[in-house]
């Protein structure tokens, strides 16, 4: 089972955390319009997790105390930036994605999820960069994890049922 061998790294929201650590697991609680991104590249074993609750920063990075990590268009660079940092190279990094719900918006008013995932793609397409395994949408609160060593995700689902990508 994923995490009983190694630290537990818990991200919490507008969080991010990269680790090099095989005997690591990386956890995200409570995804529902946020999007929790993983990068992990199988060569070095470092993986990275952002947990971002907005699309777009705008004029929020001019003010004091900005976290770009809340954002992915500020956070994701900065997580694929650290995942560099520890060995990680482009072409061998394996991206998932989970969340983009429309939880507490059944109107789609905010449409925040969508807008969080089009941003995320907008951003990926950009840049070169694909998704290899997504479980995104809908309207279900998401938990996140990733086993560093196996790079091996799995998502529970609100009701309990936890699925392997």
């Amino acid at each position: 089972m994923i995490g009983e061998r190694g630290k537990v790294l818990t991200i919490g929201v507008a969080d991010m955390k990269i680790s090099d650590d095989p005997l690591s697991t990386l956890v995200t609680y409570s995804l529902g319009s946020c999007l929790g991104i993983i990068v992990y590249d199988p060569v070095v074993k470092v993986g990275g997790l952002l947990h971002a609750m907005l699309p777009e920063a705008n004029d929020e990075k001019r003010k004091q105390g900005f976290n770009p990590y809340k954002y992915i268009d500020t956070g994701v660079p900065i997580l694929f930036k650290e995942a560099y940092k520890y060995g990680a190279l482009k072409h061998r990094l394996q991206i998932t994605v989970a969340g983009g719900s429309q939880i507490l918006d059944e109107s789609g008013f905010f449409n925040i999820g969508k807008r969080n995932l089009a941003t995320l793609r907008k951003l990926f397409w950009k840049n070169g960069v694909m998704i290899d395994k997504e479980h995104v949408e809908g309207s279900v609160s998401r938990t996140v994890r990733i086993d560093l060593n196996t790079g091996q995700v799995k998502i529970k689902l609100g009701w309990g049922e936890e699925i392997q990508l």
